[in-house]
């Protein structure tokens, strides 16, 4: 007898192939028969007039803090996600000194904008190995889940304090190998880096893989190639990438003998020049034999950015130490004359495409107490006063203590945009994801990613087939990563299944919750139309809503994990 039979469903199989009118069948937690299936089960699921479609897997997470105190890892499989790989961008959270975890904490509250005191009171920071760090969380998450090794947690585990602003010595390289060894031998899913302007630590400092040289970096990425099932995952900088840094990818990619993804490479209608130099670069790359993948965002990049975390204010000209700054510093920098001048003469220093940071009549005020600030562009606001625009923010901002919260206009929803990104998703030099969900907290909601390809690509646009958009969410990142029997609605396969509505899939309305520990707050935002969630043939999300299951399981590479190589 089947556990579960899901009947009268369209099935998107994840292969790209035709939707088809048939019913799947699903035992000991895996898929073991489509088709008519006469076999009773023991539970029949109706998807009349819904998609049955393989869980979507996002592979650029950053939930290696929030599992321990948000077991669902929401809303992540609110939105059809059941499998995720977390400790990207080099900021995992082990291998762990002890003496190194109030600088990781802080670290991670800084650049990827986790409430301190969230990872303070919601994380208990005891454990000292990778292995340690996987067994403690084994078994007890809703989707299944796999951790890179960060290049800056083991810098930092083996360096200390001089893993900011020094090279490290061979000895020390050759320490940090056996820890990346020890991480892979526990079925961590790889190495991951950064070398991007926009990573700072709590002092204002370069994170602390930023400080490594090539010859570092390659031999890190050496030791994957002894180790089956894993993958390379690294952020080069700020787009356009120069030659140089596609050569190092490259690089990378052969010495490890994997392919690298990058995040993230966005895309709009007027920005179509840079998004093909940067996929020329993977063009480059293979010419060096190495393979380099462009993580692609289904969306704008919608920033909400306040001066309180300074996160992306950062990439400005001197800005790094700035927005390091206490909040009463902070404050106090912006209240007196001198000060404000200076950092705004720091801003306008800025060079290249970052230099539109600082164009502060261009921001919306979206989060404000000041009477007829909220909703409001800075440029009107500055003209109707007669001042300047960034006295105008400033005096917002300081009226605020700093919880001001702005952002850009999203100019990527016209329809030269999405043409675009549908025929970046296209490009085998590419992969949907590049959520970074778990991270910028107060900043971003592309944890939506999924729902939102299929509501204004497929439904509304009628850019690409439906079956088409289920393959770039399921079985392409499970073909770069190489998770085995995931990405398909087939006999064999687990049975992670997303069942929703074609008709109304999308992304739910976005809030603030104040559900962390702590009680401080994020974004958030559920989903619309997604009305059964599978893992591993177990019930993780029903009727919009989480039950208590969690039947995710910890990824490891090479058990569940085969090579790719470039």
């Amino acid at each position: 007898m089947l556990d579960i039979k899901i009947i009268n469903g369209l099935v998107a199989d994840g292969s790209g192939a035709p939707l088809r009118h048939e019913n799947v069948g699903i035992r000991d937690g895996r898929i073991v028969d489509t088709g008519e299936i006469l076999e009773p089960a023991k539970r029949t699921v109706d998807a009349s007039d819904l998609v049955v479609a393989p869980g979507f897997i996002d592979v650029h997470t950053h939930f290696d803090a929030q599992a321990f105190w948000d077991s669902t890892l929401s809303p992540s499989p609110l939105h059809g996600i059941t499998t995720i790989v977390a400790g990207n961008c080099g900021f995992s959270i082990a291998p762990l000194d002890p003496v190194d975890g109030d600088y990781l904490m802080r670290m991670l509250a800084r650049v990827e904008g986790m409430p301190i005191e969230a990872l303070q009171m919601g994380v208990p920071w005891d454990w000292t190995t990778t292995a340690d760090y996987l067994d403690r969380l084994d078994g007890k998450l809703t989707p299944n889940t796999g951790f890179m090794v960060g290049h800056s947690a083991i810098r930092r585990a083996v360096m200390h304090d001089d893993a900011v602003g020094h090279e490290a010595t061979p000895d020390q390289i050759a320490a940090m190998q056996r820890l990346l060894h020890d991480g892979l031998a526990a079925g961590a899913m790889g190495f991951s880096s950064s070398w991007s302007r926009s990573h700072n630590d709590h002092d204002g400092n370069p994170v602390p893989s930023r400080h490594a040289r090539q010859e570092e970096l390659l031999a890190l990425s050496a030791v994957l190639s002894e180790h089956p099932g894993t993958s390379l995952e690294f952020l080069p900088g700020v787009a356009p990438f120069s030659p140089e840094l596609f050569e190092l990818m490259a690089e990378m990619s052969r010495t490890a003998n994997r392919p690298l993804n990058w995040n993230v490479l966005a895309v709009y209608g007027r920005n179509a020049e840079v998004v093909d130099r940067q996929l020329a670069g993977s063009d480059q790359a293979a010419e060096l034999g190495g393979r380099v993948i462009a993580l692609t965002l289904p969306d704008s990049l919608r920033f909400w950015i306040n001066f309180r975390s300074g996160f992306f204010l950062d990439i400005l000209h001197g800005w790094e130490r700035l927005m390091a700054l206490p909040d009463n510093e902070k404050l106090a920098m912006l209240r007196d004359p001198a000060g404000r001048a200076e950092m705004n003469r720091l801003a306008q220093l800025t060079e290249g495409p970052s230099r539109s940071i600082g164009h502060w009549a261009a921001y919306r005020i979206e989060e404000s107490d000041v009477p007829g600030a909220r909703g409001r562009m800075v440029g009107q606001l500055a003209a109707e006063q007669g001042r300047d625009a960034w006295d105008v923010l400033a005096d917002i901002v300081v009226a605020d203590e700093l919880r001001t919260v702005i952002s850009f206009p999203d100019v990527g929803q016209d329809d030269a945009s999405w043409e675009k990104r549908v025929s970046v998703w296209r490009d085998p030099r590419t992969l949907v994801g590049a959520s970074d969900a778990g991270a910028h907290l107060d900043m971003i909601d592309s944890f939506s990613y999924a729902t939102t390809l299929l509501a204004r690509a497929v439904r509304e646009r009628s850019l690409l087939p439906l079956e088409e958009a289920v393959q770039l969410l399921s079985d392409a990142p499970a073909r770069l990563y190489g998770l085995r029997d995931r990405g398909r609605i087939q006999p064999g396969s687990w049975a992670d299944v997303v069942i929703f509505d074609p008709a109304s899939v999308g992304p739910g309305p976005i809030s603030t919750r104040y559900d962390l520990p702590g009680g401080a707050g994020r974004i958030y935002g559920a989903a619309e139309g997604v009305e059964h969630v599978f893992v591993s043939g177990t019930e993780a999300v029903t009727g919009h809503e989480f039950t208590d299951a969690r039947p995710g399981h910890m990824l490891r590479s090479g058990r569940d994990t085969y090579t790719v190589t470039p």
